[in-house]
């Protein structure tokens, strides 16, 4: 998903940059204020963090000019919702952009765009929903980390779209082709990561459920009936 060093055109990455530049600034204010109020949230932040570095280093050759990998964001915005999970997607692309050529600097601000602010917005509605709705809680998990993923690549496949319009059938042709390119890796792709993401969550929650229900991830009820599963 990452669009490559020079690829979008002017005003694009420029548009992309001013629409991401206040999510990420909230965020830094966001993620400052819990750390100060609850410093036990520090290991968390850097598992998640290199979560979403782990996973989004996984590249596999796409649509020209992008690539297909899992984003790592879901877990992120499970935990800390879509605020504090772009400034982790901002530390990741910066570090891939500069030392491993994965992705670039002028297209920053479109790839925090899709993996760090659209795709953990949707993971985060998607995990609150599925939670009141009374589903289990790693299924919950897994359609998040899921579908964060989907929405992630929809997202790049719109800016590539609208960079690039099709000469017949405009935005919404070239939308349809590079979703459709796209969906031949990411739709398993996404998969993998949803069930991978319920297993790392799985494993989080074993070793500080108290951290998670004060910070109102999960409930009380909701580990107490996991742990009655797993007895």
């Amino acid at each position: 998903m990452h669009i490559m060093e020079g690829f979008l055109p002017h005003p694009w990455w420029e548009i992309w940059f001013a629409l991401s530049l206040p999510v990420v600034a909230y965020g830094v204010y966001k993620m400052n204020r819990m750390i100060k109020n609850s410093r036990e949230t520090l290991p968390l932040l850097a598992v998640a963090g290199a979560f979403v570095f782990v996973l989004s280093s996984l590249k596999l050759p796409s649509v020209t000019g992008s690539c297909s990998h899992p984003t790592g964001t879901g877990m992120g915005a499970i935990i800390f919702g879509p605020w504090i999970t772009s400034v982790l997607a901002v530390i990741v692309l910066v570090y891939q952009a500069i030392f491993l050529a994965h992705g670039g600097l002028t297209t920053l601000g479109a790839n925090v765009f899709s993996m760090g602010i659209a795709g953990p917005a949707v993971g985060y509605l998607i995990y609150r929903a599925a939670s009141r709705s009374g589903l289990h809680l790693y299924l919950s998990v897994f359609l998040a980390a899921t579908l964060a993923d989907w929405a992630t690549y929809l997202v790049t496949a719109l800016q590539l779209a609208l960079a690039f319009p099709a000469a017949s059938g405009g935005v919404y042709a070239s939308f349809e082709a590079f979703a459709a390119v796209f969906a031949i890796t990411q739709v398993p792709l996404a998969a993998v990561e949803g069930a991978v993401t319920a297993l790392m969550f799985k494993y989080i929650l074993e070793l500080r459920s108290d951290v998670l229900v004060r910070m109102n991830v999960v409930s009380e009820k909701a580990v107490a009936r996991l742990r009655e599963v797993a007895a």
